[in-house]
């Protein structure tokens, strides 16, 4: 006999994950999709980021196999709710439902995320034949490579495995990013671009981002690392994210020396804030030390296969990199090598153009507070569910179990948000460079017609008059005391000229 959930008698009432969530005691965060039976139609609504979906009564669950399956059927896959969930399960039941329903799609599902959740097997047979059915759906989730489980009959499509496995939703703003083309834009603006030209703003595009990526970290960087830096974002494409050493050769390359590792963080590790008061203030608090190597394998195992799939290029990426930075594995250069991850998944994809680079930090650092809304986001669903305690001198210690809020999480803000960091830099950074310096090359040709001066007099003669809007300032005048008015003036006319007919053709 089912067990069941406990009767409510105002509405509207939780059904499905909510309801498992407050029928078993979980302590996890909520989902980002809410569902509820009450009087009225259906409709949904949205409030910070939540979605509550509101069903007829028609929908009400009064069983918890009954609001398993309809999570099954109706919401996006949870996995941190569905593993507690199964943790507090009667095994007997599910069983029940297996044997009852040994074809049924959510049955099958349910029989499948329990044993691979779990590691325990249902006392059910194999299912002997018939078609495979998604693990997830597609019409609700980003879904990966596909792997058959005869068992069940179950074709898992998940991002990841066991040990670290994101989910994604499918929603209105990311299919419209998906069905944007930005690799494809970014494409046609390099085409046809002169490869001299090109080789500068490649040269721009990998400095601004290394400082744009240190200054994000408070931090200014050295030319020594920044050239490492640098040369790290080259060879982004080559980098191996199933290797641990190759983590720990790319964070000692890009710290400061004395903050180099040798393996995983062994201290637990916060983001806090000094408050007037001398308390800190905790924003997030990371996995717990012993936590990491498994964590770690298993964010390594995702990241080898999702390698050369099929899945969307920038969903992969938000769904690696951010993951790396909430894990967090060394005490100094997570949020570099997290947002080195982006370019390595890019560049690997061939989303971004061969040898180019989309300057992302860039875009994070003219925006602070929303980077930060996004980081925060994650961090605030999972804080309320960390014991954590701070002695005297600012050590922070976790008491109870936490690697199940790292390991299962969504990833979907995150990759919303990437893609507008992309968008920009392909919409603005990329036409801008691209721009400035087709212009500056047609006026310094202009400048040569006007007056045959040595370039690197005629450079900075056109450098002034482009920052100061088209006109060269009264107070720079007279370090050109070789030039006429005139000569000036009709160097000027053409800087401008170059200007505008290169913002027209963006």
């Amino acid at each position: 006999m089912s067990a069941k959930a406990p009767a409510l008698d105002s509405y509207p009432r939780p059904v499905g994950l909510t309801a498992l969530i407050e029928a078993l005691g979980l302590r996890v965060p909520l989902p980002a999709v809410r569902s509820f039976v009450t009087r009225g139609a259906r409709r949904t609504t949205i409030s910070g980021g939540a979605i509550s979906e509101f069903y007829p009564l028609r929908f009400n669950q009064e069983t918890l196999v009954g609001n398993l399956k309809f999570a099954l059927r109706y919401e996006p896959v949870d996995l941190g709710v569905l593993d507690a969930a199964f943790k507090a399960f009667d095994q007997a039941e599910l069983e029940e439902w297996v044997r009852g329903e040994p074809t049924g799609i959510f049955a099958r599902r349910a029989w499948y995320l329990y044993e691979f959740l779990t590691g325990r097997t249902l006392d059910v047979p194999d299912v002997p034949s018939g078609g495979y059915v998604d693990l997830l759906n597609p019409d609700l989730h980003l879904t990966g490579p596909n792997r058959k489980a005869s068992r069940q009959r179950v074709t898992n499509n998940l991002l990841g495995g066991k040990g670290y496995c994101p989910l994604i939703r499918r929603t209105e703003k990311l299919d419209m990013w998906m069905a944007a083309g930005l690799a494809e834009e970014a494409k046609l603006i390099v085409e046809g671009i002169d490869p001299a030209t090109l080789a500068r703003a490649v040269q721009y595009l990998y400095t601004k981002e290394t400082k744009s990526s240190f200054e994000i970290e408070g931090e200014t960087v050295g030319s020594r690392r920044a050239e490492r830096f640098v040369a790290a974002l080259h060879e982004a494409a080559k980098f191996d994210p199933a290797d641990k050493q190759s983590f720990i050769r790319l964070q000692n390359s890009i710290v400061d020396p004395r903050y180099a590792a040798s393996d995983w963080r062994d201290e637990q590790n916060y983001v806090g804030q000094t408050m007037s008061d001398y308390r800190e203030h905790v924003h997030f608090v990371a996995p717990k030390p012993e936590d990491l190597p498994d964590l770690m394998g298993g964010w390594m195992a995702t990241a080898a296969r999702l390698d050369g799939s099929r899945a969307d290029p920038l969903s992969v990426a938000a769904a690696l990199s951010f993951g790396f930075v909430f894990i967090h594995p060394f005490e100094d250069g997570n949020g570099r090598i997290h947002r080195f991850l982006i370019h390595h998944v890019l560049a690997r994809s061939g989303f971004t153009p061969n040898g180019l680079l989309f300057p992302v930090s860039a875009v994070m650092l003219r925006d602070m507070a929303g980077y930060d809304e996004v980081l925060r986001g994650y961090s605030s669903s999972i804080l309320p569910f960390v014991d954590y305690s701070l002695d005297a001198g600012g050590r922070c210690a976790v008491h109870n179990e936490t690697a199940h809020l790292y390991r299962y999480w969504d990833a979907t803000g995150c990759a919303e948000y990437l893609y507008g960091c992309v968008n920009e830099t392909v919409r603005r950074d990329l036409k801008q460079e691209l721009g400035f310096l087709s212009a500056f090359d047609e006026a310094m040709r202009r400048t040569a017609e006007i007056v045959d001066m040595p370039d690197r007099r005629a450079s900075l003669l056109v450098r002034m008059i482009l920052q100061n809007g088209g006109t060269l300032s009264k107070t720079k005048r007279p370090k050109f005391p070789e030039l006429t008015d005139d000569e000036i003036g009709a160097i000027e006319a053409a800087v401008r000229s170059c200007t505008a007919e290169a913002q027209n053709t963006a």
